[in-house]
């Protein structure tokens, strides 16, 4: 399950050995080529390719942002990130046909020297160690509930298995470690192909259940909530917000970029499409941005709309509240942990190699280096998953900083330093406002967030 947009970086690069100079055929695949190429990837798989990449964990904050912006304010933000996100690829695939470049990371190199590549590579390793803490966080607040519901277990006292951090460090080092340790693990990405379908039938659970929890919701299930202690049985709260402004807003647009992140796999993805133009690349995104789009917001809403203001940052937690033996929200829990646990050695391939590349550059492979590098990278993830109170967090402070950067700071960046058009050509003023709004939005939501944690509850 591609739940953080990076996962699937370096096996997708490894379909760009050559391709066949026609007139169908792209500046970016000709650059270099000398092999004839096998037919490569259709439209439809490239889109789904692309969704893999695209949806991910972040899906499970949206219905919080929408709790925290109204449903009119939400959709406002929504529609304008994944636009902008649509925008910036269009930006990227301009610069690429120009140079032949195939790799973010390369293209940060052409336009800023090797500060560039520095700076691209370091944002690609905050980020997917922050996806990586998101799917680990995931896991230690799901899998204890999982257990207890398979088992049918009554018992919430101190069983081991209801020790999530204790969880936790059994499967990474049981199942993670070993799977992230190997050089290649290419058989995993098959299993990438299902998280579609998970993303399906998570949003279609999330609408049939809109009926199952009644609202006002029921005051003991919730009364350990100090938040909403007095006001749970209250009909008003039943009334969805069309627009709501606070301090917890400022986490709505950061979960935004963290959700549409998938700038990083663009560029394989174009390498691998049948008949590769930039036109036809653009089209798999829009239609894979669309639908993203749509599974987002459906879920989104009717999360909302079933917890209203008492809706958790991790959607799945307020089911286990009201629902927590219930056949359906079991079947989706535990195909979102299969898939989170799948997926993480997936990410921390390419965070491994951005590590390596910022520390050694183009070093030949060797396993001390590889190994010490994966230790050091699931050591910082599992503290960040075990310590990390509330996995808005993670969303907010990597969405505000790194997602913003690789959504919009960047591919702005690149396209006005390679890019030969006028600074008054449409793309180049579409760039400097991509740049601009991306530090707004950037510094904005994360000043807000850390002044959040200053002042406490």
């Amino acid at each position: 399950m591609s739940i953080n947009g990076n996962a699937n970086t370096d096996s997708l690069r490894d379909f760009t050995d050559g391709y066949t100079e026609t007139n169908e055929t792209s500046p970016l695949l000709r650059h270099g080529a000398a092999t004839i190429r096998t037919r490569g990837a259709s439209f439809a798989s490239s889109v789904f390719n692309l969704m893999n990449a695209i949806m991910g964990s972040g899906i499970l904050g949206l219905a919080y942002a929408m709790a925290h912006t109204g449903i009119i304010g939400f959709c406002i933000l929504l529609v304008g990130v994944s636009c902008l996100a649509a925008y910036s690829i269009h930006l990227l695939l301009k610069i690429c046909d120009q140079t032949g470049i195939n790799s973010y990371e390369d293209l940060g190199m052409q336009a800023l020297q090797k500060p560039g590549k520095v700076l691209v590579g370091l944002a690609i390793l905050i980020q997917n160690i922050g996806a990586m803490s998101s799917y680990l966080f995931i896991l230690k607040s799901e899998l204890p509930a999982a257990i207890n519901s398979f088992s049918n277990s009554e018992n919430t006292g101190g069983a081991w298995y209801e020790d999530g951090r204790l969880l936790l460090i059994i499967i990474t080092l049981c199942i993670v470690l070993p799977l992230s340790i190997l050089p290649k693990i290419g058989f995993l990405g098959y299993t990438s192909s299902l998280a579609f379908f998970f993303m399906v039938y998570f949003t279609v659970v999330i609408v049939v259940k809109k009926w199952s929890i009644p609202c006002p919701l029921p005051h003991n299930a919730t009364s350990f909530s100090t938040a909403y202690q007095i006001s749970n049985s209250s009909d008003s709260d039943c009334t969805p917000k069309l627009f709501v402004i606070s301090s917890k807003s400022a986490y709505a647009i950061p979960t935004m970029a963290f959700s549409f992140l998938c700038h990083t796999a663009v560029l394989p993805i174009y390498c691998e499409l049948d008949r590769p133009t930039k036109a036809r690349m653009q089209n798999v995104t829009n239609v894979g941005i669309s639908l993203s789009f749509l599974l987002y917001l459906i879920s989104a809403l009717f999360g909302y709309l079933t917890f209203y203001a008492h809706v958790e940052s991790e959607l799945l937690l307020s089911y286990d509240r009201y629902l927590p033996r219930d056949v359906l929200v079991m079947t989706v829990r535990l195909a979102i942990l299969l898939s989170v646990l799948l997926t993480v050695p997936l990410i921390h391939f390419p965070a491994r190699k951005a590590a390596i590349l910022i520390l050694f550059g183009g070093r030949p492979f060797s396993w001390w280096i590889h190994t010490i590098a994966t230790l050091v990278i699931l050591g910082v993830v599992l503290l960040m998953a075990i310590f990390v109170p509330d996995i808005r967090n993670v969303f907010g402070v990597v969405g505000s900083t790194t997602s913003s950067c690789l959504l919009f700071v960047f591919p702005g960046i690149f396209y006005l330093k390679i890019s030969n058009q006028n600074f008054r050509s449409f793309d180049s003023i579409g760039a400097i406002f991509l740049v601009v709004f991306g530090l707004i939005v950037g510094v904005f939501s994360f000043s807000v967030i850390v002044i959040t944690w200053v002042q406490g509850p």
